[in-house]
């Protein structure tokens, strides 16, 4: 028995943006395939280059037009993420409200779920005159170099 997916569930993994591409009745060509592989292995942000080369570095061939065209389709669709940014596109997995840490050393950004008191959120309203109803926040920094050699040395045996 097929299982109904609700139009606005959180996408989590692979199989749940395959599934919202057939609720929406978007065809799984095999180069949408890939990209969705792609994006859900890596968890990481990509541009649309990155995303041509890795694929054609892995012997998937799929051309530059239908990378833009299939990214294009799943972002409008809200299967994947689609981050402006002023040296162009990238795209991630995570397609519900969530912030980002951006690391200024490394050039990556990681995805954080932030809830903020709600007296912060009422101070904001106070301010503002206006109803908040979600929030994204950039955060900005470069790594503690602590944590940094605690995450990359090996761990005793």
């Amino acid at each position: 028995m097929k299982e109904i997916v609700e139009e606005n569930a959180k996408i989590r993994s692979l199989e749940d943006a395959l599934n919202r591409c057939q609720c929406l009745g978007m065809r799984i060509s095999r180069q949408r395939r890939y990209i969705l592989e792609l994006l859900w292995k890596t968890k990481e942000h990509l541009s649309a280059r990155e995303i041509y080369n890795r694929l054609s570095q892995n012997g998937k061939n799929v051309g530059h037009t239908s990378v833009y065209q299939n990214l294009e389709a799943l972002s409008t669709q809200g299967i994947i993420e689609c981050l402006e940014r002023c040296d162009g596109r990238l795209y991630g997995t995570i397609t519900d409200s969530h912030s980002h840490v951006n690391c200024l050393d490394t050039q990556q950004i990681i995805d954080v779920h932030v809830k903020l008191p709600p007296d912060l959120i009422q101070q904001i309203e106070a301010q503002t005159g206006v109803t908040i109803t979600d929030y994204r926040i950039d955060f900005y920094g470069h790594q503690q170099p602590e944590l940094y050699e605690n995450l990359t040395k090996p761990s005793p045996v």
